[in-house]
């Protein structure tokens, strides 16, 4: 591997980052994607076609990883997966999966802390395979994109590969920050009238 040349490093940072992330939620996978579409756009390093397919190959994989330990893992491997959520988003996300998994596997995807209760619920409740894995590769897909646009924004306003980047970084956390609280107020406003 030529650790000088940034495709050597980055197609496995971005696929190994994404798939890390998409299992252990410690990685802020959004902003990893976003960064290395802005790179594609602003170098010859990367290929923004390479950074889609990487960054939905390893969200996918991160998503089957997580349903698989809920479907077939032990009650410990599932409870430190839910580790950090909240126990009333886990019931209420079994509910709702009964009524619509294959939607709901794709939005938990797309929304900011939405996807491991998703997929606890789904492999909970014993949710088919053969269902989730369409579904989830829909979710990947459009999440993939979603965020790589982030990036290609910032890499077609900056020329920087730098600026490019941190800009993506930021437009995915402010996105993320807008979606969580638009997510809470709809919680809050439900609440009130329960």
């Amino acid at each position: 591997m030529n650790w000088t040349d940034l495709s050597s490093v980055g197609y496995p940072t971005l696929f190994l980052g994404v798939l890390v992330g998409s299992i252990v939620p410690i990685v802020p996978t959004g902003a990893v994607v976003g960064a290395a579409a802005a790179i594609a756009m602003t170098t010859g390093h990367l290929s923004l076609p390479l950074v889609l397919l990487l960054a939905a190959a390893g969200a996918m994989v991160g998503d089957v990883v997580t349903f698989a330990v809920a479907r077939l893992g032990s009650d410990a491997a599932v409870r430190w997966l839910a580790r950090g959520q909240k126990p009333e988003r886990l019931v209420a996300a079994r509910r709702r999966f009964a009524r619509q998994g294959w939607q709901l596997v794709v939005v938990g995807r797309l929304l900011p802390a939405g996807r491991i209760p998703v997929l606890l619920a789904a492999g909970a409740i014993a949710y088919p395979w053969r269902r989730l894995l369409p579904a989830t590769a829909v979710a990947c897909v459009l999440w993939a994109v979603a965020y790589a646009l982030l990036g290609v924004l910032s890499g077609g306003l900056f020329d920087s590969p730098l600026v490019a980047t941190l800009l993506a970084a930021v437009l995915v956390l402010l996105v993320t920050g807008v979606i969580n609280l638009v997510a809470r107020r709809r919680r809050e406003r439900v609440g009130n009238r329960g």
